[in-house]
């Protein structure tokens, strides 16, 4: 019933449990973001200073970004094991978004940038990274979301604190 629920929530939040819990899941989602924002560029950095290696890794991150997210985070977490609770499911769409922006940057900006003596260093840090301003905010948008379901989906599985321990231990109980 409602009263029951308020009662539960009142008293949870008198002994601080319930910030203790949302604290947990902020820290670890916090931690996620910043881990796929970090990897996420990088990876799609070097998958565009590298063709060969973006044409042999391009198929599996588009098969591991169309998994559902709620069916990768228990793989992620038996791979990288109980103890690793930082989920990292927004890493694929994020790779494979940055990595496509970078190849939609205008030709003739880089072909100026060759032909002034520049390289792949100048490309990339005059050109390409203040050109994909815009997509990367945008990603990171969508990423702090993906984040937070992943921590929550690691938390459902392998938890001692968090949200998603507080809503599984409350189905358990009934409360």
């Amino acid at each position: 019933s409602p009263s029951m629920i308020f009662k539960t929530f009142v008293e949870m939040a008198k002994n601080h449990s319930l910030f203790i819990h949302i604290g947990a899941t902020l820290k670890e989602t916090l931690l996620s973001f910043l881990f796929v924002v970090v990897l996420g560029l990088g990876i799609s950095i070097l998958l565009w200073g590298c063709p060969r290696l973006a044409k042999v890794l391009e198929p599996y991150l588009v098969v591991l970004n169309s998994l559902p997210k709620s069916a990768l985070a228990p793989l992620l977490i038996v791979w990288l094991g109980a103890r690793q609770r930082t989920i990292i499911v927004a890493i694929f769409g994020s790779i494979l978004n940055l990595y496509t922006g970078f190849g939609e940057i205008s030709q003739e900006k880089l072909k100026l940038i060759r032909t002034l003596g520049g390289g792949k260093k100048e490309e990339l840090l005059k050109i390409v990274l203040p050109s994909s301003v815009p997509l990367i905010l945008a990603n990171m948008k969508v990423n702090i979301g993906l984040c937070l379901v992943g921590v929550i989906i690691g938390e459902f599985i392998g938890a001692r604190q968090g949200l998603g321990y507080l809503i599984i231990y409350g189905s358990q109980t009934f409360q």
